[in-house]
């Protein structure tokens, strides 16, 4: 890659250049880096992309830039995250959009977990590096690609901005009574055990949005958004800040997901060991892997659970009874939490996509005000909408999530400040 060209000599009367204004996200996995570069003075797109299994031999690239919608696909080895990113940076040089350019303000990268440290996106450097890395033990699955990927990225690029966005920050407004275990204190603080939260950027870029779609600020309203993908977190948001959340020390607890069991007895835990002779390592892969949906049924994909129901299967019925059941609690639980709710926002691949799934969600608490209309239930859309009937005392609203938009916006907001 080109090392990061001078800006020439201004002469007198000659156009002052436009300010730098594109931010690229990156996703760190351990074996993946999903991209996007956009253009902030418009919030726009400008290329979207995906490497995926980093360090094997069947690596495979997948680039889209917005001016064609032409995806194209790279297969052969990528060997780790450096090359990975090199690998980015040639493709966004064939649209014109490469890695030296002047027009790139910073680069934002997506941090699971911050602890309390991290309130707010930050500038990276080596202090912030090595708490990020001390926060390992809380976040092992993680924290260490997000590192990895920082580390590239600052190699590339180390006169560029780079910007730490934390997915529990929106979380850290949370109340002491909503964020402590009730397990002995001097434990706790010692082991840094508290409920943090994830899925923080998408709960905050769905909270802002379902306020612009009611018409109000969102300091005006309170709203409980239900981030439903593979993984799962509900949180209430009470004034625009969270006060209380599913997710808890990890992103294990709460709501059944994908492949993870949310809320369980922790003595199941003890129980395993004793009884079962199941090592740590079992139980962590038995509720993390193999539980929620596809522990249920043996599908997690609720496309393909709504089939089999549809066809009188009934273990996919009991999976399906046992996620809406969760679900219910959580939005009973919240709406307590806050008092007064304004609004209950879906987002996520289900959120988004499964009605029968917003249906039985609010199926029996028109008594809370809470109803959907079966038609705009059904009905598609891809942006904001609403799905509740025009009577309704709490607003059931439909809200595509961004949560890439929201850390280039984070991003862009603190490079601005700090110009």
């Amino acid at each position: 890659m080109t090392s990061h060209p001078s800006p020439s000599t201004a002469r007198p009367g000659d156009p002052c250049p436009a300010p730098a204004a594109r931010v690229l996200v990156l996703n760190s996995g351990s074996s993946s880096v999903k991209y996007q570069l956009l253009d902030m003075r418009e919030s726009r797109r400008l290329a979207v992309g995906l490497v995926e299994r980093i360090g094997e031999q069947t690596s495979r690239l997948r680039h889209t830039p917005s001016a064609t919608g032409v995806t194209r696909e790279r297969s052969g080895p990528i060997a780790d995250h450096d090359a990975a990113l090199k690998a980015v940076a040639d493709e966004l040089a064939r649209d014109a959009l490469g890695l030296d350019s002047p027009e790139l303000a910073a680069i934002g990268h997506r941090v699971v977990h911050g602890g309390m440290h991290f309130t707010e996106p930050t500038v990276i450097d080596d202090t912030v590096l090595d708490e990020i890395e001390r926060l390992i033990p809380v976040a092992p699955l993680h924290n260490p690609a997000n590192l990895t990927g920082i580390r590239t990225a600052r190699a590339l690029r180390p006169d560029l901005p780079q910007v730490a966005v934390f997915d529990t920050a929106f979380h850290t407004t949370m109340p002491e009574s909503a964020a402590r275990y009730a397990i002995d204190v001097a434990t706790a603080d010692a082991h840094r055990i508290r409920r943090y939260g994830f899925h923080g950027t998408s709960h905050a870029y769905v909270s802002r949005a379902t306020a612009k779609l009611l018409g109000r600020a969102p300091e005006d309203v309170n709203l409980i958004v239900l981030h439903l993908g593979n993984g799962a977190s509900a949180s209430a948001v009470r004034a625009g800040k969270c006060v209380d959340t599913s997710m808890g020390l990890t992103p294990l607890e709460g709501l059944v997901m994908g492949t993870r069991s949310g809320d369980l007895d922790p003595a199941v835990i003890f129980h395993l060991m004793r009884v079962g002779g199941m090592s740590t390592d079992e139980i962590d892969t038995l509720l993390n892997k193999r539980s929620g949906l596809i522990g249920l049924c043996g599908d997690n994909d609720m496309r393909e659970i709504r089939r089999r129901i549809g066809e009188g299967d009934q273990q996919a019925q009991l999976a399906f009874d046992i996620y809406i059941h969760r679900l219910k609690k959580y939005i009973g639980a919240y709406y307590a939490v806050l008092g007064r709710v304004d609004a209950v926002a879906f987002t996520a691949g289900v959120g988004e996509n499964a009605a029968s799934v917003r249906e039985a969600a609010v199926a029996g608490l028109e008594g809370l005000g809470l109803a959907v209309d079966a038609a705009l239930n059904a009905a598609p859309g891809d942006g904001p909408r609403l799905i509740s009937p025009a009577h309704a005392r709490v607003a059931v609203a439909v809200v595509p999530t961004d949560e890439e938009l929201e850390i280039a916006t984070q991003t862009y907001a603190l490079v601005g400040k700090n110009r």
